[in-house]
């Protein structure tokens, strides 16, 4: 009889500690995610960030949560405005993701944009958004972990959204509803 720790050893999945991060996120980049930008208004002036790591927590009451980096500029005005939205990007917006992906440029020069009920940027194009009043914050490594109170939600669309898999951008090729036996409201979430 093999143990756990024998397993874990024969199956390669034990790593020196100088190797975590790389494997890490390695081993993460096969979890297929979607990318959204989260944004905020501070004295009229717009800020945003690109975001993997956004996902919905429950139903009842309504809350999401997003983890932004300890070091994320945007993150200390969110925090102190007290209020987000997240735009869902769709398939084509692979342009939009890297602007707002990226450091020190005026992200909003490049795309248009109206306001949320809250005030925060809405994104012209995106698939939905997800407006929110940040409900609690906690420390996790080098993230926080975020949990907003839904406020108001967007339209949906048949649109594809824009997925973040392996390193790069993908798009599915199919919808859900290719799925066989399609999926049911009950199945998820």
């Amino acid at each position: 009889m093999t143990s756990a720790a024998d397993a874990v050893g024969q199956a390669g999945a034990v790593v020196a500690d100088a190797d975590v991060p790389a494997r890490f996120r390695s081993v993460l980049g096969h979890f297929c995610t979607g990318v959204a930008i989260v944004t905020t208004c501070e004295n009229g002036e717009p800020v945003g960030f690109a975001c993997q790591s956004f996902t919905a927590l429950s139903l009842e009451p309504p809350l999401v949560l997003f983890c932004p980096a300890r070091t994320s500029g945007t993150w200390p005005v969110i925090e102190r405005v007290g209020r987000f939205a997240v735009n869902v990007l769709a398939g084509e917006q692979q342009d939009v993701s890297a602007v707002f992906g990226s450091r020190g440029e005026d992200k909003f020069a490049s795309v248009s944009w109206t306001r949320a009920p809250s005030g925060s940027p809405l994104l012209d194009g995106a698939l939905t958004w997800v407006d929110c009043a940040v409900e609690t914050v906690h420390e996790a490594g080098d993230h926080y972990v975020v949990i907003g109170r839904v406020t108001a939600l967007g339209e949906t669309s048949g649109r594809r959204p824009l997925l973040f898999y392996r390193g790069g951008y993908t798009v599915t090729e199919t919808g859900p509803d290719a799925m066989p036996g399609g999926p049911r409201p009950d199945d998820w979430f």
